[in-house]
């Protein structure tokens, strides 16, 4: 099979896969990564097939929507392409780059680096960023109904993994403990350029949210 034919394939598994996802983690979250993946890798030296594998593949099975399972994820992928009858060496990748992406509070170690990775990281990255990263939050925060904002309750900015994963926080938290964070951590000159607009956009909301909400500043009262 022609890796344009393994591509095609991929996309209409992750789709199958995806198709019930909730709304900030579905088919079109996994489109635009590729789409920006792709993007970045034109000024990466990269193997481009691989790029595109793993970020069709790297929200599989998110271990958010199954109990905190990392396992889940890496496997259906290993079993996919395994049914592809691709070279070992590259299953062994896509998989690390899965295991790897995330941001788990921050505070944990990545343990596998590659310069396909950083791509993906930084495409999955610049969708936690912006408009659609806002979307994506607030979406998600409806989704295990959390509250908006609560003045009483401040971000966590030390977070253990476990306490990231088993965080009940206000939307608004993830902001500072996650999104406002991303713009610093990008793997790529590419990717840090696209981070800068993004971020900002995210400040100037915040500023609007706060005034709204009846603060003159542009960070929580703590």
């Amino acid at each position: 099979m022609t890796k344009e034919k393994i591509i095609e394939a991929t996309i209409e598994f992750v789709k199958d896969r995806l198709k019930n996802a909730e709304g900030g983690h579905d088919w079109w979250h996994i489109y635009r990564v590729w789409k920006t993946a792709k993007q970045i890798a034109k000024s990466e030296k990269v193997d481009n097939f691989i790029v595109e594998l793993g970020a069709l593949l790297h929200d599989i099975a998110d271990s958010k929507f199954n109990d905190g399972d990392e396992t889940i994820g890496p496997k259906v992928a290993k079993d996919f392409l395994k049914l592809q009858r691709l070279d070992k060496e590259v299953i062994v990748h896509i998989n690390e780059i899965i295991k790897n992406i995330s941001f788990k509070g921050g505070k944990e170690i990545q343990k596998f680096k590659s310069a396909e990775l950083d791509v993906i990281q930084d495409a999955d990255r610049l969708d936690a960023l912006g408009a659609i990263g806002i979307a994506r939050t607030f979406n998600y925060g409806g989704f295990k109904n959390r509250e908006i904002y609560n003045p009483e309750i401040p971000p966590n900015l030390t977070m253990t993994k476990e306490e990231y994963k088993n965080s009940t926080a206000p939307t608004i938290n993830h902001f500072y403990e996650k999104l406002l964070l991303l713009k610093d951590r990008m793997n790529t000159e590419t990717g840090k350029r696209m981070a800068e607009e993004r971020h900002k956009f995210m400040e100037e909301y915040l500023k609007q949210f706060y005034k709204e909400w009846g603060f003159d500043f542009a960070q929580p009262p703590i």
